[in-house]
Order: C-alpha cells, then structure tokens, then sequence
C-alpha cells in the first residue's frame, strides 16, 4: 500500500482515531538521542509547592476534623 493511499484512509477516521494513530506512531519511534538526558530528581525539588492551599487551615483542627470523619465512617 502507497502512503497516498494510507494518508486517504487515515483521512477517513474519526480526529480521535487520527490522534491515537500519531500517538502510536511516536511511541513506536526509536530515541535518536536528540532528546535531553532525563535528570535525576530530589524529592526535595518539591518542597513548598501547593503551600497556598493550606494558607489559612490550622493543621490540628485539619487532623482533628479527619479523626472525626473516619470515626463515623460505617
């Protein structure tokens, strides 16, 4: 089959399909080492972040209310 005439049943699937298509194509590529090492990460890197969503919450009350919740729990 000529690509021409895999390009026109490619054309004929459904976006999603066409997406899942390219998806499988790209995993399937072998790494040419174009792309960046991957660095080791330190768990540390993470420290402070999503600490605006406990701004304002006392951490005993928080803990409190849980122990609460779990012990109605069935």
């Amino acid at each position: 089959m000529s690509i021409e005439l895999m390009m026109e049943e490619i054309r004929a699937l459904p976006v999603s399909e066409r997406k899942k298509l390219i998806r499988l194509i790209v995993d399937s590529l072998p790494d040419d080492g174009e792309h960046q090492q991957t660095r080791t990460r330190s768990i540390t890197e993470l420290r402070g972040l999503g600490k605006e969503i406990w701004e304002g919450i006392d951490a005993k009350e928080y803990v409190n209310q849980l122990r609460d919740e779990w012990s109605h729990r069935p």
